[in-house]
């Protein structure tokens, strides 16, 4: 049995530009995907999974980030004062108690690869989660605690997988596999954002990652790869056929890219939906629409 996953880098440091001009003045990680800040999302899988330490890769301007996070006494008072207990436990939800949470800033943009590097400090040697907010997985399961049951099994490097359309390949790392055992497959090869004829599967590598501390020593090789950045795709390639295999995961879930607008839509109609209070009204609007575009046909 090795060591826990206890610790999880989230790297937050982009720009946001594809959310110009909202993210002129709001981290990207803090717009509302209904009524929770996408990061809320990732922090509520990670605490699923065990997650007790929480290391934040930032850069100028994510202040509003750093603030979501922080206890409000006041609001909480007057909430308290009102008797409106419910929406009290659901502001307490966003409270991360003192020493749990880190800030490490990013001060140039080089890649995934190196926001997770900047982080190497507070990992040390114990093994390590990376969730990227930008996705967003609705499962019945959070998707790192169906990672961190396999984890258990495998050890070693282990990537979060979901099938894709070749022409969609380019967008990803995608992965070679050795064994093909169904919801784990043993990796041979990675491969960054191949082009749709080059692609070796259509298994692509999606933000969820449980690391070996060894791949915080590969990185410090500081290697640019596609793009001129420092990819983590390269860093965790470099660790196939050592003792510290790598695994790819086919989780049970929906994953939303909300890094992009259609996305980030896509997201919200689907969480709306899924929510008891919303469903009707959301429900009916959309068959109005629906109707009306038939008619307009």
């Amino acid at each position: 049995m090795g060591k826990k996953v206890t610790k999880a880098i989230f790297p937050v440091a982009g720009m946001g530009t594809r959310f110009l001009p909202a993210t002129k003045s709001v981290p990207k990680e803090i717009m509302t995907l209904v009524d929770r800040p996408l990061v809320q999302y990732a922090i509520d899988e990670a605490r699923a999974a065990g997650i007790k330490e929480f290391i934040f890769v930032t850069s100028k301007g994510k202040g509003a980030l750093e603030d979501y996070f922080d206890h409000s006494p006041v609001l909480e008072q007057e909430l308290r004062r009102k008797g409106k207990n419910e929406l009290l436990d659901i502001l307490k939800a966003t409270n991360m108690e003192s020493g749990a949470i880190a800030y490490i800033r990013q001060h140039r943009a080089l890649g995934l690869g190196h926001a997770v590097w900047c982080a190497r400090r507070l990992i040390a040697n114990e093994p390590f989660a990376v969730i990227l907010p930008d996705d967003v997985i609705a499962a019945e399961t959070p998707c790192l605690q169906q990672m961190v049951e396999a984890y258990e099994e495998t050890g070693g490097n282990m990537v979060a997988a979901m099938e894709v359309p070749p022409e969609a390949a380019s967008s990803y790392g995608v992965l070679d596999l050795e064994e093909d055992r169904g919801s784990i497959v043993k990796v041979r090869g990675m491969v960054e954002k191949p082009k749709e004829n080059e692609a070796p599967s259509n298994l692509a590598v999606i933000g969820r990652y449980i690391l070996s501390p060894s791949i915080l020593r590969n990185l410090n090789k500081m290697k640019e790869g596609a793009g001129g950045e420092i990819q983590l795709t390269d860093a965790i390639a470099q660790d196939i056929g050592t003792d510290n295999p790598v695994h790819g995961f086919r989780f049970r879930g929906q994953r939303f890219d909300c890094g992009s607008k259609a996305g980030f839509l896509q997201a919200t109609v689907a969480f709306a939906l899924a929510r008891d209070d919303l469903r009707d009204d959301l429900s009916r609007y959309l068959r109005d629409i629906v109707q009306l575009d038939k008619a307009a046909e």
